[in-house]
């Protein structure tokens, strides 16, 4: 499983990168997290606000810092 959390490095981009390393962490599963920051990337992306969540090419969360409860309930998700 991969997840991308994308942002420009502002103060509310790298708090969502935390949560999801500490719900991923929390899981115990093996799941790579990938900071994007630069922008063209982002805007390739379709992420029109950041910070956004990105769970193996798809879209989840996007223009607000998820809790360690949502990341855990996108990576059970993608497990079933």
């Amino acid at each position: 499983m991969k997840i991308e959390v994308l942002g420009t490095g502002c103060t509310t981009c790298n708090t969502a990168e935390a949560v999801v390393r500490e719900a991923v962490a929390k899981s115990g599963k093996d799941v790579e997290v990938v900071k994007v920051s630069d922008r063209m990337e982002i805007a390739k992306s379709g992420v029109l606000m950041t910070p956004g969540i990105i769970v193996n090419g798809d879209i989840k969360i996007t223009g607000k810092i998820p809790t360690v409860e949502e990341v855990s309930d996108l990576i059970k998700e993608v497990e079933n």
